[in-house]
């Protein structure tokens, strides 16, 4: 074992042994995210490198504590992207002045760049989730160092290694309370041939009536956004493909078409949650609704920000509004996040709703198996653990 991850490992089993609480930091731009973090911290920021990458092949392997920007560079530099667009939060995507005491109660981290383990750990997709998949269907292989300070490895490089309970996708969106991820093989893709944005003017309903429409037509859908801003509705459709596929799509759907810079622009801002929609919360709570692409408009007076072609909505709104927001998603088969808390948080509001009986079974079970020692902080996940 290499001595950084040693060292890790050592400070493992030693919390294990003293009944010590640990809670995994990569660069800390997501601590506003779950439950707030408890224990002492313990970093990955020594544990960085790409340690193998074959363009050819689309796979890269990467330690966890590498910058999300620097793994980004270097496929860029051949070509190739993570196409699920995984959010930032961090010092070149959002550019936000908050302290990291801020971020641990509703804001975002600014100070350091966040981190392919955090990625992983977070499971958070960006504008082209519907279209491409999520981080964890990129996942190939993991290694974890588990609450006994073990080194496990699952899964591989390529896809049929993936067999069985595929353990390296269930640490995406596990925020660390399974073990501390110490390098993952992710599956990449070219970057599109070309690429357009068009916009149309209309209402919420309509906009999710064409989304559901363009959806069963051989269209080169890749993310889309609708809101209401300054008196008018907007929806935002992006194509992406081979170039003839997008010059028809875009003659054959009409539309205002963006120019091509502004469009990335205000995409990138989208990813890292930088639009004006975001930004005007003003210290209020933000909610992630996550529903069927087919939901109806929800019964909800706050205009929404949509993504995903109707599957995604945020909602902005004062504390204490979220047994609201949670009937509306349950009442369509979904269910809403308290993505970030006001910062005036009053009394605590489960960030995540809660499993069912079955699931939350098999989610202690697993936690009990990875961390029999209760080692890293589960109530990222679960505030009563």
């Amino acid at each position: 074992m290499d001595p950084a991850l040693r060292q890790i490992a050592e400070r493992i089993r030693g919390a294990a042994a003293e009944r010590t609480l640990l809670r995994i930091r990569g660069g800390g731009t997501k601590d506003f995210y779950g439950e707030p973090p408890r224990g002492e911290p313990l970093s990955t920021a020594s544990w960085r490198g790409i340690v193998s990458y074959e363009p050819s092949e689309l796979v890269v392997t990467v330690r966890s504590g590498t910058p999300l920007a620097e793994l980004e560079a270097v496929l860029a530099e051949q070509g190739q992207c993570l196409p699920f667009e995984p959010p930032r939060f961090d010092d070149d995507g959002m550019r936000a002045e908050r302290s990291s005491e801020r971020a641990t109660s509703g804001g975002i981290a600014a100070r350091s760049a966040s981190t392919v383990g955090g990625m992983v750990a977070a499971g958070l997709s960006g504008p082209a989730r519907a279209s491409v998949g999520a981080v964890r269907d990129y996942v190939l292989g993991a290694q974890l160092l588990n609450g006994r300070g073990e080194l496990l490895s699952f899964g591989g490089q390529v896809m049929k290694n993936v067999a069985g309970y595929d353990v390296s996708r269930v640490l995406a969106g596990s925020l660390g309370v399974l073990g501390l991820i110490t390098e993952v093989s992710l599956k990449v893709l070219p970057l599109p041939p070309a690429e357009a944005t068009l916009v149309f003017e209309c209402h919420q309903a309509d906009a999710l009536r064409l989304l559901n429409g363009w959806g069963g037509q051989p269209l080169p859908l890749n993310a889309s956004r609708w809101t209401h801003e300054q008196g008018r509705g907007r929806l935002w459709l992006r194509l992406r493909g081979a170039s003839a596929a997008v010059a028809a799509a875009c003659a054959r759907l009409g539309g205002e078409r963006q120019d091509e810079a502004q469009a990335r622009s205000d995409w990138e801002a989208a990813r890292d949650l930088r639009l004006p929609w975001f930004e005007a919360r003003q210290g209020r709570e933000l909610w992630r609704l996550s529903v069927p692409q087919t939901a109806p408009v929800l019964a909800l007076e706050e205009p929404p920000l949509i993504e995903w072609h109707g599957a995604q909505r945020w909602y902005v709104v004062a504390s204490g509004q979220g047994e609201r927001l949670r009937a509306a998603a349950r009442s369509t088969g979904g269910h809403a996040t308290l993505f970030m808390a006001a910062d005036d948080a009053g009394p605590a509001t489960r960030r995540f709703d809660a499993p069912s009986a079955p699931l939350r079974r098999i989610q202690e079970a697993l936690m009990r198996e990875f961390d029999p020692h209760a080692v890293f902080d589960r109530a990222r996940l679960f505030p009563q653990a």
